[in-house]
């Protein structure tokens, strides 16, 4: 938890997707307690401030409202949540950052994630079941058990803080104290060692002091988040853009598409790679897109080894989608699996 008003050492105002006791804002503050190299607080600026300066972590109501409070300055930094290892990417973060001219993303932290159920003490018949809409799917299970119906909120800690008589509220361990509610159930997500990642946001004419920081502590290994928009699409278009992170030796390890806003079927791709823009093979691989007429735009840089863990080899075949087929599957299974 914060000290009173929220405070924080380190002279950084954080904005986090709220109300306290989010996920979002664990990942706030576990950011800010970060050394720094000076030894001070990560998010320490080189501002001339005394070393006893604090900061305040303060809850907004939206991610909208994140991005619009660090682009008009209003906060040095913002934490959102961009990443399920259960749900996949939160799509309202990721446009988020695709329309925001301003603001990049210069640093993530990875949490585990657990849900608790709470409900109001001397609760009445229990009728729904509320969190935010992610935290309904990672805890699918529970709820179908319930037989209940769902309530979508704006958050998990928003659907702790509001929940009425009836209804029975998801989200993180510290909400029960946080909003005088009791433990209905505990450990009730789907799937456990699930983890979010969560980005830092900054001003991109602050993004240079945020990555020397993380250089000066040792940061030698980085991710790249990029996204790439064709100016021609058509058979052909996305062998060429991944062709060109393999012939540059780039190491894709994310894509995903969104729509270009009122282009049907154009899509601007979303891709993580594991490298820095400044390095050659990076830059080279950079160029043969601008060269081939692509836009280009650098959603965020950061240090590696803060998000998910690595996978070791080969994937699980049970954390596969089920019903696919590989080529040791008999001719009648593929047949099924691939109607061909």
């Amino acid at each position: 938890m914060t000290a009173p008003g929220g405070r924080l050492a380190g002279g950084t105002r954080v904005a986090y997707l709220g109300p306290e006791g989010t996920f979002t804002h664990q990942a706030a503050l576990e950011w800010a307690r970060r050394p720094a190299p000076s030894g001070g607080p990560a998010g320490r600026p080189d501002d001339g401030a005394p070393d006893d300066a604090v900061s305040t972590a303060e809850p907004l109501d939206t991610v909208k409202d994140v991005h619009d409070v660090v682009a008009a300055g209003g906060a040095d930094v913002g934490v959102v949540a961009i990443e399920s290892s259960v749900e996949g990417y939160v799509v309202p973060s990721l446009d988020a950052l695709l329309s925001s001219a301003d603001v990049v993303a210069v640093d993530e932290v990875a949490l585990d994630v657990s849900f608790d159920a709470f409900v109001r003490p001397g609760h009445g018949d229990l009728t729904e079941v509320s969190a935010h809409p992610h935290g309904l799917a990672q805890c699918s299970g529970f709820v179908n058990g319930t037989g209940l119906a769902t309530a979508p909120a704006s958050s998990n800690a928003a659907a702790c803080r509001d929940a009425g008589p009836g209804t029975i509220a998801l989200g993180p361990t510290i909400c029960g104290e946080l909003y005088g509610l009791q433990t209905y159930a505990k450990a009730v997500e789907d799937f456990r060692g699930g983890r979010t990642r969560f980005l830092v946001l900054t001003r991109r004419s602050a993004a240079a002091a945020h990555l020397a920081r993380s250089r000066a502590a040792g940061a030698t290994d980085w991710k790249t988040m990029l996204a790439i928009t064709p100016s021609v699409t058509g058979p052909g278009v996305l062998a060429r853009i991944t062709a060109a992170f393999g012939d540059r030796g780039v190491n894709m390890s994310s894509l995903i598409t969104r729509p270009v806003k009122a282009q049907e079927s154009k899509y601007a791709f979303v891709v993580t790679f594991d490298e820095a823009p400044w390095d050659r093979g990076a830059r080279e691989m950079l160029s043969d897109l601008l060269a081939a007429g692509d836009s280009l735009k650098t959603l965020g840089l950061f240090p590696a080894g803060a998000g998910f863990r690595a996978l070791d080899g080969v994937l699980d075949p049970d954390h596969v989608p089920v019903g696919s087929v590989s080529a040791k599957d008999s001719a009648e299974d593929r047949e099924r699996g691939l109607l061909w």
